[in-house]
């Protein structure tokens, strides 16, 4: 039996745990041959590929990215893209696909295996906005990683007073913004699942100022003021039709700035949060993520996620993955407006 993979969509850390379980289960378990597909869903469609076996993934536990390269490719917005993958297949007597990505990429996962390509899907995104599973590995990474940049941040804030704003990535869900901002102690955390109005957040800083303490405020990239629209880095759309944020944070520094006098500083993490060595957390998610759905293509149990419930991985079909995002909840962003201010 030979089994493609791939990584689709940003990368993030975690990928290489996930391609290094399933080729040591399929392999040493399961007899198969892997067959990696480079570039995300342009490997399948363009005949991209390189074997994989257990040399190949002896040292890529604690390796960032993804030894397969990634793309944001749709294969339905190609020309004869669906048809191609099926001759790519064909060729190299691919009997399964395991396909590693966030929305986009087990969206395509599922109208493929919809169209008769049997697919497995692990669920990767540092936003944890994927539907279905409590947490995506990369989240943990990208958390950590914001949250340390907010610890650096804010002695520098304190020792020039100035308000410091750190804008994180976050295009729908504001779960990186939440848990970063609480986790280094921000004073204002702007997520998109609630508009903020700058009246209040300028109140905030003010009154931080009057305690003698430089503010820090902690933006998704995705945040917009009431009655405002989201802040464009480029008004272009990729192939799942998505354009590229990016600005907030420059933008509200400078409102501060305007409206109180004091000085402020955005700071733009950007890709930062994506790169570098996964936390030991992430390394055990994602390798019991691949483990299982090594597991899922030897029982021939396709159009399928692995997914994190509680402590247990377990199966829920891709069209419940990819239903509908996992935003944060009203009830989170009421736990913690003690903190605020």
């Amino acid at each position: 039996m030979r089994i493609g993979v791939l990584t689709g969509g940003g990368d993030c850390p975690g990928l290489n745990a996930v391609i290094r379980a399933v080729t040591r289960k399929g392999i040493e378990a399961y007899g198969w041959d892997i067959l990696g597909f480079r570039n995300g869903w342009a490997g399948p469609i363009e005949d991209l590929t390189r074997p994989i076996g257990l040399d190949d993934v002896e040292d890529i536990l604690n390796r960032g990215g993804t030894i397969l390269g990634s793309s944001r490719t749709n294969p339905f917005k190609i020309e004869g893209g669906v048809e191609r993958i099926r001759e790519t297949l064909a060729k190299h007597e691919v009997d399964a696909l395991v396909a590693i990505g966030g929305e986009d990429t087990l969206g395509v996962a599922k109208k493929l295996n919809d169209e008769g390509i049997p697919v497995v899907g692990v669920p990767k995104t540092i936003d944890n906005d994927l539907g279905a599973t409590d947490y995506t590995f990369g989240f943990d990474t990208a958390v950590h990683i914001a949250t340390e940049a907010i610890d650096r941040l804010r002695t520098t804030a304190e020792s020039h007073r100035r308000a410091l704003v750190v804008e994180v990535m976050g295009r729908h869900a504001g779960w990186i913004a939440l848990h970063s901002g609480l986790a280094g102690g921000a004073n204002v955390i702007l997520v998109p699942e609630r508009p903020f109005k700058l009246d209040d957040v300028l109140d905030w800083v003010k009154s931080r100022f009057d305690k003698q303490y430089a503010p820090i405020i902690v933006v998704a990239e995705g945040a917009v003021p009431d009655g405002g629209e989201e802040v464009l880095l480029t008004g272009e759309k990729d192939a799942f039709g998505h354009v590229q944020l990016g600005g907030v944070g420059d933008w509200l520094a400078k409102e501060i700035a305007s409206h109180t006098g004091a000085e402020a500083r955005a700071v733009v993490l950007g890709h930062v949060q994506r790169g570098g060595t996964p936390t030991a957390y992430d390394r055990v998610l994602a390798t019991r993520f691949g483990l299982h759905a090594a597991d899922a293509v030897h029982e021939g149990d396709f159009g399928v996620m692995v997914a994190l419930r509680g402590t247990d991985i377990v199966r829920v079909k891709l069209a419940e993955a990819t239903a509908e995002l996992k935003t944060v909840p009203a009830a989170r962003l009421q736990e913690a407006e003690v903190f605020f201010g």
